[in-house]
């Protein structure tokens, strides 16, 4: 029997929510009673230490039909194109990267058989880090679930709606929302939509300190992603007794078992440790009203600290829709090298830094001190605008940003979708008059 009414959520970052499937399913006062109401079975999820401080702290107790031990040994699975750091198949690489866009399957093809990693840094196994995967499909999940025990998952659609269906509830999602799905928790992605419908995106695997809010400082108590507008699903299961295979992210590789009904049976849970989504329509821009482009950290949605104040493990940053009436400004990013590297992808539109070339589904890549910045032609555009209020329309650009050069894989390297005339774009320009 498979409960699937439309998704409902509760809101807030990071809550400590309670929610049940089945009235009574939640015991009250305990976590762990002798005897756990219908016969269920009691089990918590721990994404912390349990001596973590209280306020780092992340667990859920969940209730489930089965315990989750339930099933035989788990056997490699390879599938050919995921991997974890640390990443050593190619040399440290500190040219500039694109690609085209991943090409739609002809054979059918899930979530798990079409994604594809394209580098990272850090190393899965002492908790540092980022992986960063692309995928493609053209069909659900069917009797397989998936999680990753390297890191939290940093879902961004990119084309066709997806259905996320989690131990800990149903997630619709479609681009321009994102989705994490924590370190451990199980689910499959359902191709939401008519037969034929496809769906691509990008997945950045935080191997380091789950996501959280940036911190505002001076913008004060409001502003960018607000708390309110994430949105947690409410408890929801399927009980299915039929071979299910579950595939696991660990150690860089895949791994599979068969359990005999479906794991996704929690009836009810309660705490703090469970998947959300955010709808980037209601990030709070912030800009100036002066003179001069910002920095890009004014555009963080989410943040991974490292143990150095200031300087993210990974931090999630998006481009959306905004005014321009900067005064006497060069409004699009200017040139710049950075300390940190830069993953970028693109939802829809154009960005605004490239006239061409930069697709969306498409990836860039600008590794630590790397010189980058506008193409030719939109710095020949941008100089010689009319400054007046201009709205940046019918765009989402995102980027995952690192503290660690991105190192990429041979396939990365190989592939026919790398844009080898890439450096193009910044030739031509001429040098300046000064005398």
């Amino acid at each position: 029997m498979t409960r699937s009414n439309a998704p409902a959520y509760q809101t807030g970052f990071a809550n400590h929510f309670a929610t049940e499937a089945v009235e009574g399913a939640l015991p009250v006062g305990r976590n762990s009673p002798q005897r756990p109401a219908l016969g269920l079975y009691a089990e918590q999820l721990s994404g912390a230490a349990f001596t973590a401080p209280r306020d780092h702290n992340l667990r859920s107790w969940l209730y489930r039909l089965r315990p989750s031990a339930q099933h035989g040994p788990y056997q490699p699975f390879d599938q050919g194109r995921v991997r974890s750091g640390p990443f050593t198949e190619t040399p440290p690489n500190p040219n500039r990267m694109r690609w085209d866009p991943l090409t739609m399957p002809d054979q059918p093809t899930d979530w798990v058989e079409g994604l594809t990693t394209y580098g990272g840094n850090g190393d899965a196994d002492s908790g540092t880090g980022v992986g960063i995967h692309l995928y493609v499909a053209n069909r659900s999940m069917t009797d397989r679930v998936f999680y990753s025990a390297d890191g939290e998952l940093l879902i961004v659609p990119q084309q066709g709606s997806h259905r996320f269906v989690t131990e800990m509830g149903v997630i619709e999602a479609a681009p321009g929302h994102i989705v994490v799905i924590p370190r451990g928790v199980r689910f499959r992605v359902e191709v939401d939509g008519p037969a034929g419908s496809q769906i691509r995106g990008y997945v950045c695997e935080n191997y380091g300190s789950p996501f959280r809010l940036p911190d505002l400082g001076p913008i004060g108590s409001n502003g960018l992603a607000n708390p309110r507008d994430f949105e947690t699903p409410v408890a929801w299961f399927e009980d299915v007794d039929r071979p299910t295979q579950c595939v696991q992210k660990y150690g860089g590789l895949l791994w599979a078992t068969t359990f005999g009904h479906s794991p996704l049976d929690v009836v009810g849970w309660h705490g703090n440790y469970a998947p959300y989504r955010y709808d980037t329509a209601r990030f709070n821009t912030i800009g100036t009203v002066s003179y001069d482009h910002p920095d890009p950290s004014i555009f963080t949605v989410l943040t991974s600290p490292s143990d150095t104040p200031g300087t993210a493990n990974c931090d999630f940053v998006i481009f959306p829709p905004r005014w321009m009436v900067a005064e006497d400004t060069f409004r699009p990013p200017w040139f710049h090298r950075n300390v940190m590297s830069e993953f970028m992808g693109l939802i829809f539109g154009e960005y605004d830094a490239k006239a061409g070339g930069f697709a969306p589904g498409g990836a860039s890549l600008h590794n630590r001190m790397s010189g980058h910045g506008p193409d030719q032609a939109s710095w020949n555009g941008a100089t010689k605008a009319e400054l007046k209020p201009h709205k940046i329309e019918n765009t989402l650009a995102f980027m995952f940003e690192t503290r660690m050069p991105i190192r990429t894989t041979a396939w990365a390297e190989q592939t026919p979708l790398m844009q080898l005339d890439y450096d193009d774009c910044w030739t031509g320009f001429e040098k300046g008059n000064v005398g």
